[in-house]
Formats: C-alpha cells, sequence, structure tokens
C-alpha cells in the first residue's frame, strides 16, 4: 500500500538503526522498580509424581538460583523467553516470533521517538543539557518534552508489539492486569520499565509457547491503554497525534495514540439473507440497502466518505420491533451485501456483534470488551459493520437498579464512542442496535442512533402470502393462487407508499399534539410552523432534546439522498469505486434530489413517533411493574395478619 496525503514514512533505514540498541534492552539491562513491585512466580501446572513442579530457568549466574522474578543480576528478557518451553535448549518458532517481535517494536518505538524530538525542541534541548549548556528557564520545557517521549515511546511500542503478534494470536487468552511501571523521565527508561514489567509478566504467566504469545500481546494492550490514558493531559504531542507515520515493511501505520490493526476482513460464517427474502419491513430494508452501499463511496486514500461530508451518512441506527419481526433477518441481508461488495472490489470487510458474552464480573473488563469492539469496526483502514443485538440487555440504563457495573460500563463506552468529544465520522463503518424492548434502553444512548428503523415484520396480505412462499420453499406442489409473487416487495413503490405514510403521526399522543398545532397555525409549510410542532412535542415529552432534532435533519438529509448507488457502479469498481474522491464526491452531488417540506415533516413524525412509542412502552411497563408489586404487598399483609390471627 502506498502513502497517503497524510502520511509519513517512517524509513527501514531509521528503524534498522536502532537494532543494535533494542537488541542489547532484550539482552540485559539493570532497572529497580519505581511504581511497580516484583511478583512471585505463578505455579506451574501440576504434574506427575516423581516429577518437579518448578519450571528451570538459566541464570546467567553459574549456581544461582532464582526463585523471585525479580532478579538482582538484571532483567534479561531474551532468557525469560528462552525458559518458557521449560529449559529446552532449542528455542520454539513462536519464542522466535516474540524475541523478533520485541526487538522490531522497540526499534520502531526509538526511530519514532528520534522523529518526534526532531519535529520538536527537544533534539536541541537533549545536545544543550549534554554540553551543560542547558537554560534555566527551559527546564521545564524540557521536562515536559521528555515525558511526551516517554509516552510516545512506550505506546508505540506496544502498539507495534500487539500489531506484530497479532497474526500468530491464538486461543489461549492471559489476564495480566493494568501496567504500572509507567515511567516519564524519558524514552529509554520508559522503555526500561516496560520490558521489565514485561519480564514480571512472562515469569508468572508464560508457562508455554501459547502463553508467552498471549502474555506479551496482553501486556502491550494494557501499555497502550495506561500510556493513552496518561497523554490525554501531557502537553507537546501535537507533532505525534497531528500526523501518521508510514512502515511500508509490517504494513503498519501509526495515528497517534489510535491502536494499529491490520486491514484483514473478518470470516464471516453466517447464512446471509437476500433482499427478497426480507418480507414487508419496507423502509428498513431500503435503508439498509442504501447505507450497504453508502459505505463503499468511502475513499482509503482521503480517509473519508463523500456521503459523511456531504451530510447523507448514517453512523449509528436502532432497529427495534417485536420479536420474530426479521431484525435477524435484515443483519444478515445488509452484511450479506457490504461483503459481496467488498470482494467484488476487494476491500477489507469486517463484522462483528457485541453480543452478552462480553458483560464480563471483572471491574472494568466489559467496557475494555466494548471499546475493542469499537476499534475493530472503527479501523479506517477497513470498511466495517458493528451490531449490538438485544441492545436493552447488554447496556446498563443508568438509574435502574437492576443494571449491573458491567452493563453500566458498556453503556458509557458506546454513549462516548457514538457521539463524544473525540468521536470522527468518516464514513467507512456503521453500527446498529436492535432490541425487541428499546424502552429499557438509556435515553441518551438512544438517542445516539441517528436514525430509526421500525421492524415491524409483514403487514398487509400480500406481505403474509410472500413470506409463506417464500419459507415453503420448491419442495411441494401446492399452487400459489391469485397472487403475484413478491410484487407486493417492490421496493421503491413500497417505500414512497411507507413514506406517506408518516404525513400524519401514527401514536395517539403524537397525533393529538399534530392535530392541534395544524388548527392552531394551519399547514405546516415553514420553517417557522415546523418549529413551532418541534417545540410542542418537547413540551409534550421533554426527552425530546436538540439531540432529536439534529437526528431528525440528518435522516432529511440521507432523504436528500433518497437515490440508490447503481449496481453497476458495485459490480465494475472502476465506475465509481476506485474514482478519486473528489470525482467520486460529484458524481454523488448529481444524484441529490431537493428537500421538500413534506420530506421534513415526514421524518418528524416518523422520529416522534419512535420516541413516545418508546415512552408509551415504558410508562406501560413501569406501571405494570408497580401493580404487580401492590398486589405482592396486600397478599403478603394479608398473610401476615391471618398468621397472627
Amino acid at each position: 500500500m502506498s502513502l497517503t496525503s497524510d502520511q509519513m514514512e517512517l524509513r527501514e533505514a531509521d528503524i534498522r538503526a536502532h537494532y543494535p540498541a533494542a537488541a542489547a534492552m532484550l539482552d540485559g539491562f539493570d532497572h529497580t522498580p519505581r511504581i511497580a513491585k516484583p511478583g512471585e512466580p505463578a505455579a506451574a501446572p501440576e504434574r506427575s509424581p516423581g516429577i518437579g513442579s518448578r519450571r528451570r530457568f538459566r541464570s546467567t549466574t553459574p549456581g544461582l538460583v532464582t526463585r523471585s522474578t525479580a532478579r538482582p543480576e538484571g532483567v534479561h528478557l531474551l532468557e525469560r523467553i528462552a525458559a518458557a518451553d521449560d529449559g529446552d535448549i532449542i528455542t520454539s518458532p513462536s519464542q522466535a516470533v516474540v524475541m523478533t517481535a520485541l526487538r522490531r517494536a522497540l526499534a520502531i518505538a526509538l526511530a519514532l521517538g528520534d522523529s518526534f524530538a526532531d519535529a520538536t525542541p527537544l533534539a536541541e534541548l537533549k545536545r544543550a543539557n549534554l554540553a551543560g549548556s542547558l537554560p534555566a528557564a527551559r527546564k521545564t520545557e524540557f521536562s515536559e518534552l521528555l515525558a511526551s517521549e516517554a509516552l510516545i515511546a512506550l505506546h508505540v511500542f506496544g502498539n507495534a508489539l500487539a500489531y506484530l503478534l497479532s497474526p500468530h494470536a491464538g486461543e489461549v487468552a492471559v489476564e495480566v492486569g493494568e501496567a504500572q511501571e509507567v515511567l516519564t523521565d524519558n524514552g529509554q527508561l520508559a522503555l526500561h520499565g516496560a520490558l521489565w514489567e514485561l519480564d514480571q509478566m512472562f515469569a508468572r504467566h508464560a508457562a508455554d509457547d501459547a502463553r508467552l504469545l498471549a502474555t506479551a500481546s496482553a501486556y502491550a494492550e494494557q501499555l497502550m491503554e495506561k500510556s493513552a490514558l496518561r497523554a490525554q493531559s501531557a502537553p507537546h504531542l501535537g507533532p505525534f497525534t497531528g500526523a501518521a507515520w508510514r512502515v511500508e515493511a509490517d504494513d503498519l501505520t501509526i495515528r497517534g495514540f489510535t491502536p494499529a490493526s491490520k486491514a484483514r476482513s473478518t470470516t464471516l460464517t453466517m447464512t446471509f439473507k437476500q433482499p427478497n427474502e426480507v418480507v414487508g419491513n419496507h423502509i428498513a430494508k431500503y435503508q439498509a440497502m442504501k447505507l450497504a452501499k453508502m459505505l463503499m463511496a468511502y475513499d482509503f486514500d482521503r480517509k473519508l466518505n463523500p456521503f459523511a461530508e456531504l451530510g447523507g451518512f448514517i453512523f449509528t441506527f436502532m432497529g427495534d420491533g417485536k420479536p420474530g419481526t426479521g431484525k435477524t433477518t435484515l443483519i444478515q441481508m445488509m452484511a450479506g451485501l457490504i461483503d459481496g461488495y467488498c470482494r467484488n472490489a476487494g476491500y477489507p470487510f469486517r463484522y462483528q456483534n457485541l453480543s452478552t458474552e462480553n458483560i464480563d464480573s471483572y471491574q472494568g473488563k466489559s467496557g475494555q470488551n466494548a471499546k475493542a469492539f469499537i476499534n475493530t469496526i472503527i479501523d479506517p483502514s477497513v470498511i466495517g459493520f458493528g451490531t449490538i443485538d438485544d441492545i436493552d440487555q447488554l447496556a446498563g440504563k443508568r438509574g435502574d437498579r437492576q443494571s449491573s457495573a458491567g452493563q453500566l460500563e458498556i453503556t458509557a463506552v458506546l454513549m462516548e464512542s457514538f457521539a463524544g468529544a473525540n468521536t470522527v465520522v468518516r464514513g467507512n463503518c456503521t453500527f446498529g442496535m436492535f432490541s425487541n424492548y428499546p424502552e429499557n434502553v438509556d435515553d441518551a444512548l438512544r438517542q445516539r442512533a441517528g436514525a430509526r428503523f421500525l421492524v415491524d415484520g409483514p403487514q398487509t396480505r400480500e406481505d403474509y402470502i410472500d413470506i409463506l412462499h417464500l419459507l415453503m420453499g420448491k419442495n411441494h406442489a401446492i399452487p400459489l393462487g391469485d397472487h403475484d409473487a413478491y410484487a407486493a416487495q417492490e421496493i421503491k413503490r413500497a417505500v414512497a407508499a411507507s413514506f406517506e405514510a408518516h404525513a400524519r403521526p401514527h401514536e395517539e399522543g403524537l397525533l393529538n399534539v399534530f392535530d392541534r398545532v395544524q388548527a392552531q397555525i394551519g399547514e405546516l409549510d415553514t420553517i417557522a410552523k415546523m418549529g413551532t410542532y418541534l417545540k410542542a412535542i418537547q413540551q409534550a415529552d421533554d426527552r425530546f432534546t436538540g439531540r432529536a432534532i439534529k437526528n431528525i435533519t440528518d435522516a432529511v438529509k440521507v432523504r436528500a439522498m433518497d437515490f440508490e448507488l447503481p449496481d453497476e457502479w458495485m459490480e465494475e469498481p472502476d465506475l465509481f469505486l476506485f474514482k478519486p474522491y473528489d470525482e467520486k464526491k460529484a458524481m454523488i452531488a448529481e444524484l441529490r434530489v431537493p428537500i421538500t417540506a413534506e420530506m421534513v415533516i415526514q421524518e418528524i413524525n416518523r422520529y416522534a413517533d419512535s420516541e413516545f412509542r418508546y415512552a408509551d412502552k415504558s410508562d406501560e411497563a413501569a406501571i405494570e411493574a408497580l401493580v404487580r408489586e401492590f398486589g405482592r404487598q396486600e397478599a403478603a399483609k394479608k398473610r401476615y395478619l391471618e398468621g397472627k390471627e
């Protein structure tokens, strides 16, 4: 992959120039821990009688028996790694992989540290300090720059190590705890602290090759997380966070404190569905089909999608409906469409679902799982589709005593990721939240869904005939009868009818507001009248805030893109997908349609209907719960009084 406009090359010669220093660190150095405490090695697995249970360790001091993980003779990572297979004198392939990855990651971190020093006054201040001519007025600046260099070295080391080891990851997982020995005196001392702590981790967990790889990968992730957290309040980091470095030999791109990942697709094992196999759900199906093609307009060189720039891209959406109405089928259809388009264009595609299995009793782990899910999908080097099925069970509702700590952690991560201060919508990915009970989803999280897909399943007589005909298959001789199969599913006609149905609200509470406002000010055909209607909705439901208005206007902009990219553009990538960004943007702009007052009213009603529907269901559920509780209290009181008699 060639360099893009926002990338700089980290030259291979500069990286290899640091190989001797990296190898020397791995061979041995002295380090006295400042923050972390030395631990005891983990107990070895139980063995047969007569076989020693302690792993052998080859010390560099003849005759010395080392029992603690803190070695008085210094830190010798290469020897520690070699001892991970119970002292076999032959280095295994996995050990060689870890050794090579460590040297490469250290060299990349040192080279990038040099680049940072050259881009800031740090290189000049280091020379002045060595010469004893550092001005007193610049000592604070020097210390701050050294601390920034240390954080960069730590994150780049962890980032590169995790990236280089990712192709070798197995099924074994190791919990190493958080990184503690995070030092910020200077880059070299920071790396010494990290290597010392990694040596401790190997001693505790790396009983074999699989755990050796898992331990190194897990610690790299923890080191990245801790250094990125510390960097949030560190000064002078602009030259690092505002640029990207490309390591061509490893296909690695370093973008500030964002973890790198290989631009590879996930292997999908789901059963894909074709659009004609989705019966009913016309608006949801149409928007999902449009969104699948919108994702393909993403420009990998510019790292931006023209739809995101023009204002018609759906970054998050919520699909809600009763059980059995087709939410899973909709996911299978959309994932199948994107997968097929990406295969044809040669683009990497990633699909992942965040499920209840990601809720963990270990404090902080649920949030880490959710963040890893987000980072996997938003990776700008892939086309991503993330789903959160049964989000009402996965993400906790704040203030609900039944929500676990893990559920609330997931809620916090999703809220920050979907509409937080650092959220960047590039247009390479989309997230779908699905629920049978959206009223149980936290209000603020639900409002972060920019679009609403009502998944209400088959509705008409024709829909029910079509779904019966589809599911019956061909292994029968029953005649179809007087019916034109799937004619009612013709998407353009069905969608037009569905949108027109929202000229008036569906929910009774909203309908009362609509009729009252229209009776007072007449047809809602101006911005002022529409704003009056919105204020009346807010007075009826105070959860209808400014974010709701933003979601409505985003939906209107999507309606302005009320067209599907031609199928030929997906089948022959040269016609559109492989064109330069500006040319793709111009082609899309030509297809836009004017925004009308009817569109705006329909989208206001569609969105507000969903909020009123959720509120009504939520209130009704709360009332039913109270009625049941009062009934229990009365029964308990009656039984208590009878027992007293």
